[in-house]
């Protein structure tokens, strides 16, 4: 693998990245991010490392650099992790489906990530890695925001300047 790979960012990173900001704080475990995310240990220190290349993290890597993280949300996270919504599937609400945007958007479209454990049924959303689902279960924080991604991700025009005003927000 070439080295320029290796430093190429990925979606779990940005996974990572929230849960950092949804703890509340910006000093962080590798082995509490690993479980609550139900990730291994080797992607949360790969995912760090990637994300400290590319300026997300910085004083040595114990901070999330919000301006710019929120930067790449508004600008890139569409166009580097499209989504378009697939077919209907039971999961958990995400995008203008889920807190904080439902009470905002009433429409009969309602998106969701795939998950059998799932309370809602609506068009299905890709997450952004496959354990979001039971990761934003246990993390209301971290539920909203990727939640606010989905928004930037897939949704019209009204849903994402929505979902931009309430992330630049919190993180900025």
């Amino acid at each position: 693998m070439s080295k320029s790979k290796l430093h190429q960012m990925k979606p779990q990173d940005i996974v990572v990245l929230a849960k950092i900001i949804a703890m509340g704080n910006d000093g962080y475990i590798q082995m509490l991010l690993a479980q609550t995310l139900f990730m291994s240990q080797s992607e949360i220190s790969s995912s760090l490392k990637r994300s400290a290349y590319a300026g997300l993290l910085i004083n040595k890597g114990n901070e999330v650099e919000r301006k710019l993280f929120f930067e790449f949300i508004k600008y890139g996270l569409s166009y580097v992790f499209p989504v378009h919504p697939g077919p209907l599937v039971r999961g958990t609400a995400t995008a203008h489906s889920a807190p904080p945007l439902e009470l905002e958007f009433v429409s009969d479209e309602k998106y969701v990530w795939p998950y059998a454990k799932g309370y809602s049924r609506g068009q299905s959303i890709t997450p952004l890695y496959p354990t979001v689902p039971q990761a934003a279960i246990l993390d209301e924080n971290l539920h909203e925001l990727l939640s606010l991604f989905d928004a930037v991700r897939a949704g019209r025009a009204r849903e994402k300047n929505r979902a931009l005003e309430i992330l630049e927000q919190r993180l900025c």
